[in-house]
């Protein structure tokens, strides 16, 4: 079964299923869209909301697509709402596909449990996703953070009619709040798809950072390192933000990683000061919801995490001597997230710069890319290896390219053949060390023996010698990543 978007089947499904009744809040967008989720429900859960929110695809299992109060759903729970969508199914002969079984079990989940709020992550464009059933009386509000060219052979080549989809999750009489976008064209689109339907269009306004303020944000942490045996994490962002739903500007720390987690926070702080003052939602939201959220906002902003999203991890590594290496992982899986992902690696150099004791850093990547045309694979990594701002640091680079394990129940998902990524980084940047997978064969212990590569050059005994391991190119290899830290943490040894 491959992508069929359409609404068609899970409109036939849904009466036969308990009806869906929760408030919901409603996200697209190419990029950003999980972490604006998880950052409204960060600060919903904080608020005392009991909160449930889907987002796809999974990373490990599939219940990890479902959760409540940012806690996945056991496999027990998942497993009986699943059965009832699929007899429900079979009786009737709907032949809904896999996502949007996985949909219908998410509402059933939330409904079942009666959760206060949903979050609500649109699988891909918007006007024909399957989240695009809810009932518009469900609908609190909808949402659109950054758009941009991905999945083109299905929502159109120019960022104009991808918008247009993505827009067309709007309802009527029901806010509409865009977030910060790279192209003016953009907001044309989206005020034009709003105004038509009827919904209200709401401008996201800006969170700025901010000079760090001992008074507001205690002592500054210690020295950013990637030393894996002393890791010490960057500092987290400083925010401040204004708003008519606060009385006094909002100041707040921001531990997500990367400049760009400020306008999606951006976006999200304007959800919810609609979800405060705009009279459709107001009256939808528990009661006293306005007060918890000024009393707990800022402890939502700062437990907000994205697991897969700029994440550091240590790892254990046994050749050719054991010992832990610092990994950042990222799903950046097309070009306008691979250039965030790039900019943030400069950003973590400047920092390293300013570290005198830190001479020489070793950067490996281990990518891996889905087959998505009309994307190419040069598209999504070639941002990667445009050259840096000038440093102090020498700066040595490799890469290994591999294959991912093909996500459950996503039989159409594959992978780019390592040889053609490493074609296209031969292309890209010359005199880069290079490791490359086998296309065919069995999948297992490709990560592991990338990582293992990684580890060939010893810098225990090296001073001033830091290294950091990037896996991206695909939030599949970053699931392939978390199901070796759980081995890891099973047996540590």
């Amino acid at each position: 079964m491959s992508i069929k978007l359409s609404l068609e089947r899970i409109r036939l499904l849904a009466p036969h299923l308990p009806p869906y009744s929760r408030p919901t809040v409603h996200v697209a967008g190419t990029n950003g869209k999980g972490s604006v989720t998880c950052m409204l429900s960060s600060i919903f859960l904080a608020s005392g909301l009991t909160v449930g929110r889907f987002n796809s695809p999974h990373l490990v299992s599939v219940q990890d697509s479902i959760l409540i109060n940012e806690q996945s759903i056991s496999l027990e729970q998942y497993n009986l709402s699943r059965a009832a969508v699929e007899s429900a199914d079979q009786a009737h002969g709907t032949e809904v596909t896999s996502f949007e079984k996985l949909t219908l079990v998410a509402l059933q989940v939330f409904e079942k449990l009666g959760v206060d709020v949903v979050v609500i992550e649109v699988g891909m464009g918007g006007r024909l996703d399957a989240t695009n059933y809810i009932p518009d009386e469900c609908i609190l509000l909808s949402a659109l953070t950054t758009v941009d060219l991905d999945h083109q052979l299905f929502l159109g080549d120019t960022v104009e009619l991808i918008a247009k989809e993505k827009a067309s999750i709007a309802r009527k009489n029901k806010p509409f709040v865009l977030g910060i976008q790279k192209y003016a064209a953009v907001e044309n689109v989206v005020r034009s798809v709003v105004e038509q339907t009827g919904a209200h269009f709401i401008a996201t306004h800006s969170a700025q950072r901010r000079a760090w303020d001992d008074t507001i944000d205690g002592p500054l942490p210690p020295t950013f390192s990637l030393d894996a045996e002393l890791f010490r994490p960057p500092p987290p962002q400083p925010i401040a933000f204004t708003s008519s739903a606060f009385p006094n500007s909002l100041s707040a720390l921001l531990y997500l990683n990367g400049s760009h987690q400020v306008e999606n926070l951006s976006l999200a702080l304007t959800v919810i000061s609609t979800l405060m003052t705009h009279p459709s939602c107001a009256s939808r939201m528990p009661s006293g919801f306005s007060e918890r959220v000024l009393q707990n906002i800022n402890t939502g902003i700062r437990n907000a995490t994205w697991r897969g999203r700029l994440s550091f991890h240590s790892l254990m590594v046994s050749s050719p001597y054991p010992r832990a290496i610092t990994v950042l992982i990222d799903g950046a899986h097309n070009r306008a997230s691979s250039e965030t992902l790039a900019s943030y690696i400069s950003n973590l150099v400047t920092m390293l710069d300013g570290n005198p004791k830190v001479r020489t850093l070793r950067l490996t990547y281990i990518l891996a890319l889905s087959r998505s045309p009309p994307k190419t694979p040069k598209d999504t990594l070639s941002p990667l290896f445009d050259s840096r701002s000038s440093t102090r640091i020498s700066i040595q680079t490799k890469v290994a390219a591999v294959r991912f394990t093909s996500p459950e129940g996503m039989p159409w998902v594959n992978s780019v053949p390592p040889s053609v990524i490493a074609a296209t980084v031969r292309d890209s940047v010359s005199g880069i060390g290079l490791w490359v997978a086998s296309d065919e064969g069995d999948i297992q212990g490709q990560l592991e023996s990338a990582l293992e590569w990684v580890t060939t050059e010893e810098t225990e005994e090296e001073d001033g010698v830091q290294e950091l391991v990037i896996v991206a190119g695909s939030l599949y290899l970053v699931a392939d990543f978390y199901r070796l830290i759980a081995k890891q943490e099973v047996n540590p040894n």
